[in-house]
């Protein structure tokens, strides 16, 4: 089967033998646990849900086919996914190095690990490969980077990182979140993990917070679920199939977010009241070539700068009509938001300028609306600005 077709069947192909029911949407299974005959001997494998549940391993089955890995595994949230793989591919005294545009959230996370765990972070500027290859230590154990990253866009080659990190024996991490499993897939280009929030592209209709995580080495894969396990970071059963039926979607819902964000990033860069657009699908983006390179779609993120102040800029997100002015992304409908207050809140002054959030900077997640609708959102918007 080809990818868009797995997409759809993977995980939910129907049980016709004798005693099947045939269902075309796998159960919701929302057993605890699981009666067996025998004392030695689990039904089908499952002891408690909280191990293994048939609805969240359909899931897994089909977020491993997303990336073409060889195995997935769901967890209750991003942040939960990352939390659980960092305590399980690291010590005390580790080294990490970092892109430094990351995910508000996911930079908090390390600032923990730092203060509980003594585990040491190098944020780099990793659009230059260099960067990262002079900031590994002997203690390096991890590469982790956004590609195009939150919320700047700003692109890194995974194949040359990656080659880096294999001649050290190092790990390459990518989180895929903002570019989605349709238009990027990390592994084939050499990283050894893919990391997601399923809230985003993956569910696609913002009714799921969940997280996953994709590779390919079993050995790391049984260590993580064992720990998974131990910390009962979970995707409820009821989660896993609202994300098993966001999935059949995605490659359906990745082309009209591409096709309506291209177009509104045209828009805004010939508006008189723009400074600046962030989207890797233009050709004035400086790793334009780069994204055609390693990605087969350019998704429906945008950043951009309004010619104007802080205030000028909560006066257009409050403006907007179809737009929701609401944190995260990836949904079907539209979401605006202001970086600087709100998802890099958590970023010190110092951190945020040396990034480059402005106060200007306007981050937009494209949903699959009417394009001229978007279009004439934000002409009413700069409007009243």
């Amino acid at each position: 089967m080809r990818y868009e077709t797995k997409l759809i069947h993977t995980g939910e192909e129907p049980n016709l033998k004798e005693g099947g029911t045939g269902d075309v949407v796998i159960p919701i299974h929302l057993s605890t646990t699981f009666a067996r005959k025998e004392v030695e001997k689990p039904t089908a494998g499952y002891e408690y849900s909280r191990t293994s549940n048939p609805t969240r391993d359909a899931l897994e089955k089909r977020l491993a086919i997303l990336e073409n890995a060889k195995f997935a595994l769901a967890f209750s949230s991003g942040m939960a996914a990352e939390t659980v793989l960092l305590l399980t591919l690291l010590k005390p005294g580790d080294h990490v190095v970092a892109f430094d545009d990351l995910y508000g959230g996911t930079k908090r996370l390390f600032k923990v690990l730092k203060q509980s765990s003594g585990i040491d972070f190098t944020y780099v500027d990793a659009r230059e490969p260099l960067n990262v290859k002079n900031a590994i230590k002997k203690n390096t154990k991890l590469i982790w980077v956004e590609t195009p990253t939150n919320p700047l866009m700003k692109l890194c080659d995974i194949k040359e990182i990656s080659e880096i990190a294999k001649e050290r024996n190092i790990l390459t991490i990518v989180d895929n979140t903002f570019a989605s499993p349709y238009f990027q897939k990390p592994l084939e280009l050499g990283a050894d993990i893919v990391v997601h929030s399923t809230t985003k592209y993956i569910n696609g209709h913002s009714d799921s917070v969940g997280g996953a995580i994709m590779l390919n080495n079993e050995e790391i894969y049984e260590k993580l679920k064992f720990n998974q396990n131990a910390t009962g970071a979970i995707l409820s059963p009821f989660d896993s199939y609202l994300v098993l039926r966001g999935m059949k979607t995605l490659h359906v819902r990745m082309k009209k977010h591409e096709e309506n964000a291209k177009k509104l990033a045209e828009f805004l860069e010939n508006h008189p009241k723009v400074s600046k657009v962030y989207y890797p699908g233009l050709k004035s983006h400086p790793q334009y070539e780069l994204a055609k390179k390693q990605m087969r779609g350019f998704g429906g993120m945008i950043s951009f700068e309004i010619d104007g102040t802080l205030k000028q800029a909560k006066k257009f997100v409050e403006s907007l009509q179809i737009f929701a002015l609401a944190e995260s992304l990836g949904g079907v409908e539209s979401l605006i938001e202001l970086p600087y207050l709100m998802t890099h809140a958590s970023l010190t002054e110092e951190e945020r300028k040396k990034t480059g959030i402005k106060e200007n900077l306007i981050r937009a997640s494209v949903g699959i609306e009417n394009t001229e609708d978007l279009i004439e959102d934000f002409e009413r918007a700069f409007r009243a600005i």
